[in-house]
């Protein structure tokens, strides 16, 4: 098959959208969306040269894919059989993993399931999936550089609920009553989103706005269902990324990205062996300074190999 299009039913009343393209004889890629919840976009297609069969996907819930939103049946050992079942769909032996954030821990998760297909990794703001990062980021590092976006992050919850602010958004965000997870989807989605990006749009999240009606951010549900669990891990990354040496792999890292910081990328670093590239002029978003040029540069030597 030479490329693709479309749905793909993968059980459990699921359909993933899944686009295939390029050459059936070129090197083969996979890249994975962020979030979890997102989405691929045509932006992340332009990190790969042309002469790359690259699959990307919408995960389960997520952007195309059917039903949107879905949550059930919905977990990292799920996905990991999704891109399996992806894979040998469309006859791929092996294939260079790429994912920044989220798609960085599932890369990783399923790399570590599947070594024998992954032929490498690119990896950008690397996030392992762990209660301890959510925490830093939302309860340590919001409150030391945007000090009054978090006043704003906890004015949403109760005197009560502020002993565990992250279980309150998840449980807030989950719940069927529009009055509740309405606020807390769009306060979760500002935070996030000011404390990805270098010189925000704005710094305060507008609180007269957070119940309006209107359309919602979908990734805050999808984010809320997996951070709740543990991003559904049975073990730390982290324990087991020795496990990656034998694979090779780059990573590149927003010097001021607050929700993903570099030291996480140099754990894992330290762990699989894998390069750092410190991108100096970027935080989280993929869109700063020299980050996209150097995915580019890394995901071309990669695919050369």
């Amino acid at each position: 098959m030479s490329g693709f299009a479309g749905h793909v039913d993968v059980g459990d009343g699921h359909q993933i959208y899944a686009e295939l393209t390029g050459p059936a004889d070129a090197p083969a890629a996979l890249f994975l969306h962020g979030g979890p919840g997102s989405g691929c976009q045509p932006a992340h297609r332009a990190l790969f040269p042309k002469a790359t069969r690259l699959l990307m996907f919408d995960q389960r819930g997520a952007g195309r894919s059917r039903p949107h939103g879905a949550r059930h049946a919905n977990t990292t050992a799920h996905l990991i059989r999704d891109i399996e079942a992806l894979r040998a769909r469309f006859a791929i032996d092996r294939w260079l993993v790429v994912g920044g954030s989220w798609g960085a821990t599932l890369a990783l998760a399923y790399a570590l399931a599947h070594a024998e297909r992954v032929s490498g990794i690119v990896l950008r703001a690397v996030f392992l999936g762990t209660r301890a990062e959510l925490e830093t980021a939302f309860l340590d590092t919001l409150p030391r550089f945007h000090p009054a976006l978090f006043d704003d992050f906890l004015a949403l919850l109760d005197a009560p609920e502020r002993a565990d602010p992250l279980g309150a958004y998840w449980t807030r965000i989950l719940d069927p009553d529009p009055a509740i997870h309405r606020p807390a989807a769009r306060a979760w989605a500002g935070t996030e989103r000011i404390l990805s990006r270098i010189t925000p749009a704005a710094a305060r999240l507008d609180r007269d706005a957070l119940a309006a009606p209107g359309p919602l951010p979908a990734t805050p549900f999808m984010e809320a269902h997996y951070f709740r669990a543990g991003c559904f891990l049975d073990a730390p990354l982290l324990d087991r990324a020795s496990a990656l040496r034998p694979v090779p792999g780059h990573i590149v890292q927003g010097r001021h990205d607050l929700l993903c910081p570099p030291a996480t990328s140099h754990a894992l670093a330290a762990r699989w062996g894998a390069p750092v590239e410190v991108i100096e002029d970027a935080g989280h978003d993929m869109a700063d300074g020299g980050t996209i040029a150097a995915l580019r540069a890394a995901i071309a030597a990669m695919a050369a190999r």
